[in-house]
């Protein structure tokens, strides 16, 4: 007998169990049934995209399944994301210029061992109820208003199931973008290649310089996601709470082929070209049975026209539906996001509710949140190499990401449909000032390339030396108590970015074409091209004192140029 259930997840990964969890927390009663293909559970150190969290996803994880016991006990604690970029001594770590905070940061991430992880979420939504069928692959949907019908293999038999609802959560597997044919390509071609290895590489053991080993408090180094930098390329170093390490390459296509790294002799070839210390400390730890394993994604960027809809009650979480670049560990916070709609719409559904207006507006909030994500990634492999223009690009992308995006999904924003409405749809609301801003502040970095050519040493800068940034960190947590008191917070949180946008203006314009360091600038005007830039209308911001002090720190050239 074909079985019913209110849901049926195709995909068992990070995607479908959270889901899964999200919903049986708010309605226990709520039948699901996930197929996922593989067999067994999952390896320790299973070979999946997506083991460093940020402040969105981790919220998510710790507050909203309630994870945070877990999550302290098995998972490594995260000591942010952590940059060396590019200089003449490589071969030297202690003399790259070191991004990264020295003390512990106030809100907490997490490093995931995604299998240890997806094991223990199998367990928890096996014991709310949920059915969790492994070896399973599935065939076809076929949508119905008496329910969508699933058939699958299992076991070499075609089995049926139908649910209410049908979820896509099978990753790359796109089993609805392939039926449907809502596929949109995103052009970033970036490939990543990936391996584990046994044991734990510690970073802080790379030098015996006793200076550079103080900066930080024992252990803090090794709890970060490592980056090494340089044109067209970032090189991970990732600890596992299963005591092995993961390590990758990410690389522009046009700057480093595919074919140069995509086996792991040619990628560990590559890697004592490009980051020889790097290749010297590592490969000692892939030898013999070292290496757990080695994985290879070719254009992983992807994007999508639909993700939920209403009529036929179907939808696309996780990888199936769009992936960005892993540069900033935001593969989780668009699982959050996702699935806090999608529960939401499933939820309301099943309480009767009419969910196709939501269901619309939900959908757009997400593709335009996508959409106004990718400049940050596209085109800015070039500037890798860049080392002043990255810091200033690095803090201003942790400043809009925990100023506006965090922030709006602690205080539960994404399913108020007034609120979202009043941010995102208006033509004059915060949202949309929010993306022209953003999106000035990508292209600028690109028109300031040619004009950066000094390569620094010696150096260590700390996000939180800087006023604003540090503020807008701890204020992720901060429950605004009104949908009126949160718009007004990321206004005031706009203003500041205007500020500061116009103030690292002021400062590369004074570097580039001599320009007074105190000159009204319009933030949303900026050019290096022409001399378009509006420093007379009534929008033309004033100089700052207290913003410019913080823009200053993250200034590398001598600061006489700026006279």
């Amino acid at each position: 007998m074909q079985k019913k259930y209110d849901v049926v997840i195709m995909g068992g990964g990070l995607a479908a169990l959270t889901l899964s969890i999200q919903l049986k927390r708010k309605k226990p009663e709520i039948s699901i049934l996930i197929l996922e293909k593989r067999e067994t559970a999952a390896a320790t150190a299973a070979h999946k995209v997506g083991e460093s969290t940020v402040e969105l996803g981790s919220h998510y994880l710790r507050e909203v399944l309630d994870l945070k016991g877990y999550l302290e006990e098995h998972e490594l604690p995260k000591h942010g994301l952590r940059f060396f970029f590019k200089n003449n001594t490589k071969e030297n770590i202690a003399s790259r210029v070191e991004l990264g905070p020295r003390e512990r940061l106030p809100v907490p991430s997490h490093q995931l061992d995604r299998g240890t992880l997806e094991n223990e979420l199998i367990r928890r939504t096996r014991e709310m109820g949920t059915v969790v069928e492994l070896g399973c692959r599935v065939k076809d949907v076929v949508f119905s208003p008496e329910g969508n019908e699933v058939t699958y293999i299992q076991n070499k038999q075609e089995l049926k199931a139908t649910g209410k609802w049908s979820v896509d959560a099978s990753g790359r597997g796109n089993v609805l973008k392939h039926k449907l044919g809502f596929k949109k390509d995103w052009d970033h071609d970036v490939n990543a290649v990936w391996w584990r290895v046994k044991g734990v590489v510690d970073i802080d053991d790379w030098t015996e310089d006793k200076t550079w080993k103080n900066k930080l408090k024992p252990g803090l180094r090794y709890l970060s996601t490592v980056h090494f930098l340089d044109e067209g390329y970032w090189f991970w170093v990732i600890p596992l709470g299963s005591k092995n390490t993961s390590l990758g390459i990410v690389a522009d296509q046009k700057l480093h082929p595919f074919d140069t790294i995509n086996q792991y002799t040619k990628a560990m070839e590559w890697l004592k070209k490009h980051e020889p210390l790097c290749y010297e400390k590592v490969k000692p730890y892939g030898e013999d049975e070292g290496l757990l394993d080695f994985l290879i994604l070719k254009h992983f960027g992807h994007n999508t026209q639909r993700v939920y809809d209403a009529t036929e009650r179907w939808a696309t979480t996780g990888e199936a539906g769009p992936f960005l670049d892993p540069f900033y560990s935001p593969g989780t916070d668009f699982i959050s996001m996702n699935n806090t709609w999608l529960s939401d719409l499933i939820l309301r559904d099943m309480a009767g509710e009419d969910i196709a207006l939501r269901t619309l507006i939900y959908e757009q909030t997400h593709l335009s949140l996508f959409e106004s994500w990718t400049c940050i990634y596209q085109n800015k492999y070039q500037l890798m190499g860049s080392t002043q223009i990255m810091v200033v690009k690095i803090f201003w992308d942790w400043a809009v990401y925990w100023s506006v995006l965090a922030l709006l999904f602690t205080n539960n924003a994404f399913t108020d449909l007034k609120l979202l409405k009043e941010l995102f749809a208006s033509s004059n609301g915060l949202g949309r000032k929010f993306t022209a801003l953003h999106k000035q502040m990508q292209d600028f970095f690109i028109q300031w390339k040619p004009y950066d050519t000094e390569i620094f040493s010696d150096r260590y800068i700390d996000p939180f030396d800087l006023e604003f940034l540090r503020k807008f960190q701890q204020g992720i947590d901060e429950q605004h108590g009104s949908p009126e008191k949160l718009v007004e917070r990321v206004s005031q949180n706009l203003e500041v970015l205007e500020k500061v946008a116009s103030e690292i203006f002021r400062h590369v314009s004074k570097h580039v074409k001599g320009t007074s360091s105190t000159m009204k600038v319009n933030p949303y005007t900026i050019t290096l091209n022409d001399d378009s830039t509006d420093t007379q209308s009534t929008d033309a911001l004033a100089f700052d004192e207290a913003i410019a002090k913080d823009v200053s720190i993250m200034w590398f050239y001598k600061k006489e140029q700026l006279a």
